[in-house]
């Protein structure tokens, strides 16, 4: 089960080298890794693996950043998903992605979501493993402070030259 980023739809062919398509495996990229997440936690059947691309980790952003992209979203909606595409692909160029529907609450939700820890060694002390990827270049998620949260519970891969989408030259 895979599930997608914020407002994108079809994205998962950029993971085809690590995404792990077994039939207890769940994966989610970005705002898709929250969904993941909390599906593999509430799931009453079996999880072998969880597979978070570029988790959205912006627990430790300022409610004035979090204030600002929320603003820019009801400003014009159009204008912010083509910024925030552009810069999920920094520092290499843009390419071509699909859009869904969206809203503000799904963005809010991205924006404050908080990771807890007790709940993914719950989910580890359940059996599942769990993998972390994230990109070395990521201008969307806070990288630094995700790689050392999720260190204690995951295997964490950090491509050092990757953009958002795991992209790199």
């Amino acid at each position: 089960m895979y599930f997608n980023g914020f407002a994108l739809q079809d994205e998962e062919h950029f993971f085809d080298d690590i995404l792990d398509n077994g039939q207890y495996v769940i994966s989610g990229f970005s705002y898709g890794a929250i969904k993941a997440f909390k599906n593999a936690l509430n799931s009453t059947t079996r999880v072998d693996k969880l597979q978070l691309i570029s988790p959205a980790f912006f627990q430790s952003k300022s409610s004035k950043f979090k204030r600002l992209q929320l603003m820019g979203y009801q400003k014009n909606s159009d204008a912010y998903l083509l910024k925030f595409t552009e810069n999920c692909f920094l520092p290499y160029g843009v390419k071509d992605v699909t859009y869904s529907k969206h809203s503000v609450a799904e963005l809010e939700e991205l924006l404050t979501y908080e990771w807890n820890g007790a709940e993914l060694q719950a989910l580890v002390d359940r059996g599942t493993a769990i993998e972390v990827y994230l990109g070395g270049q990521d201008k969307i998620s806070d990288v630094g402070p995700a790689y050392a949260f999720f260190l204690p519970f995951a295997t964490v891969t950090l491509v050092k030259g990757a953009n958002h989408f795991l992209q790199g030259e």
